[in-house]
This record gives structure tokens, sequence and C-alpha cells, in this order.
């Protein structure tokens, strides 16, 4: 069976990506078990940011890792909050001030302007030093509320409004989000990839 480090110690996010691997001979690991250093997320992308944390976690388990970065993407303030999404407001900022702060600086934004995405890279590397990476993109299109509504999901979901569902993120059960998420889109192209690459 193979072994694969998760370079997170976010639970949920674990186990979603645990339930796209069922079926097949992989054991996921949380990198924590190896007590994995944090790492300075210092790419300038979402997708540099993912490598960055798949190498650090492979380098300190010494095996095969898989990360991902994702975050919000608003059009009108040029793609902020972006890989910042975690720490808008500061590093040591909670999710509530990245919110307050994010509904500041659209307040000006007119409705039919606040198109947004949840955007997902995932990065899976056999070893530290892989030269080919196996790399997975997704987008969540949707639109940003003035106000937060719902209490299900986490991070930006509740001010994420979803058009065709007529609902924000936070309101949409487990199962419905886990079909629809960016990560989730993003997750069944890695498990395509990783199945086509032949590593299981």
């Amino acid at each position: 069976m193979m072994k694969i480090v998760i370079a997170s110690e976010n639970q949920g996010k674990l186990r979603e990506i645990q339930a796209f691997f069922q079926g097949m001979p992989i054991r996921v690991i949380a990198q924590n078990e190896f007590l994995v250093p944090s790492v300075e997320e210092t790419g300038l992308s979402f997708i540099e940011n993912a490598i960055l944390k798949a190498r650090h976690a492979a380098k300190h388990s010494s095996l095969p890792a898989l990360a991902d970065d994702s975050g919000l993407v608003v059009d009108a303030l040029n793609g902020a909050p972006g890989i910042y999404s975690a720490r808008y407001a500061g590093l040591d900022a909670s999710m509530p001030r990245n919110i307050q702060k994010l509904l500041e600086d659209t307040s000006h934004i007119e409705d039919a302007k606040r198109t947004a995405h949840f955007y997902c890279a995932i990065a899976f590397v056999r070893h530290e030093n892989d030269p080919i990476p196996i790399i997975a993109c997704a987008k969540w299109d949707g639109m940003l509320l003035r106000e937060s509504q719902g209490d299900k999901g986490f991070g930006y979901d509740p001010l994420f409004w979803i058009p065709t569902l007529n609902a924000t993120a936070a309101e949409l059960d487990t199962e419905q989000k886990n079909q629809l998420s960016h990560r989730a889109q993003a997750l069944r192209l890695f498990v395509a990839a990783f199945s086509e690459a032949g590593l299981v």
C-alpha cells in the first residue's frame, strides 16, 4: 500500500482527500505525524505554494507528499485576497477579521461587479526533488455578498454566493459541497492524473 503524506493538519481537509482515494491502495497520513514544521508560503501563486508545501512535507517525511493551496479571488480587487486569503487582515488575523476586512474593501463595489472565485491548486511530489510534480487546478465561480449568510463550511463560505443554487457555500450540506467545491473539482482531476501516471 502506498503511503502519501498530506501537507496539512486540517482534519476536514484530510477526510475530504481520503474520500477521493477510496478503493485505491493508498494510505493518507497527516504531516503532523512526522512532526513536519510549518513552512513559509513564499510563492506568488497557488501552484507555487502548493508545490512548496508538498516538497517540504516530502523532505521531512521521506515519503511522497500532496499539498493544496486555495483561497478566494475577487475580480474587482485584482485577485485579492488570493494567496493571502488566510492572512488577509494580518498574519495572526482570525477568519472573522479577514471577512470584516474583505467586506470593508469591497463595500464600494456594485452588486453586478462582485464576481468571485474559490481557487484550488493541488501538487503531488514523489520525493522532495521530484522534477515533474503532478498538478491539478480548479475554480468555483460565485458572487461576493455584503454580509455573511449560513453557518456551515468555513473560511469565506458565508460570503460566497452560488447563483445557480440560490445559496452560499455555507448553506450547503457537506455532501453537496464536496461535489461542487474548488477542492473537490481539483481532487477529481488529480486522481485522474495520478491514475494515468500509473502510480496506482
